[in-house]
């Protein structure tokens, strides 16, 4: 592995996406166990798209716009019930200093099926990954499945970093009520822009 995958990937992994937003809001509501929960959650996600670009399903849903079509819309429609959720349900935010009601199952859940239902994932590796594997590679799928793990690992890694930020900032944010209303608002727009911005993409 190169330092040029390695330096590409830090890129790629350290942009805001749904993944990034997911796990900063779980840290900031529920703490710094909960972020690991959801930061395996985003992380496990990413295999189901490792898989697809590795054994070529990404190029079906490259060459299906219906495949493509559906899957996006599943996303789009997932993102806007994470905003909703973020809005009305308590439990997903909750600012609060009771350890035993986290449900890290349910967390890392939600945080895999955001990446599961993102069509643009495994055209992303799809388009990525053979960059960085050699021509005259003796064994490309080792070579791929290996690309993959390394970028699984930093953004596992670098996703428990952003929730540890966000898990910090909960002293201030429980000391104030009104901040934490106006957190969950942006992140509920957030989710919601990002489902507009999948629903307007092609």
């Amino acid at each position: 592995m190169s330092f040029e995958f390695f330096l590409t990937s830090l890129v790629v992994v350290l942009l805001p996406g749904t993944g990034v937003i997911y796990t900063l809001a779980v840290g900031l509501g529920q703490g710094f166990k909960a972020s690991i929960a959801a930061a395996f959650g985003c992380t496990l996600g990413i295999v189901p798209a490792a898989i697809a670009s590795i054994v070529g399903l990404a190029a079906l849903l490259h060459t299906s716009a219906l495949a493509f079509q559906v899957i996006k819309y599943l996303g789009v429609a997932y993102l806007f019930y994470m905003a909703w959720k973020i809005l009305n349900d308590d439990t997903v935010m909750e600012v609060s200093e009771d350890t035993q009601r986290r449900r890290y199952g349910r967390i890392a859940l939600s945080g895999m099926l955001l990446n599961v239902l993102n069509p643009k994932l495994s055209l992303f590796f799809l388009a990525f990954l053979p960059q960085f594997v050699s021509s005259n590679a003796a064994n490309a799928t080792a070579s791929l499945v290996q690309l993959a793990l390394a970028f699984m690992a930093m953004t596992f890694a670098v996703f428990i970093l952003y929730g540890a930020f966000a898990s910090y900032a909960r002293d201030y944010v429980i000391a104030r009520p009104k901040v934490m209303t106006w957190i969950k608002r942006s992140f509920a727009g957030t989710f919601g822009f990002l489902g507009l911005k999948l629903a307007g993409s092609n």
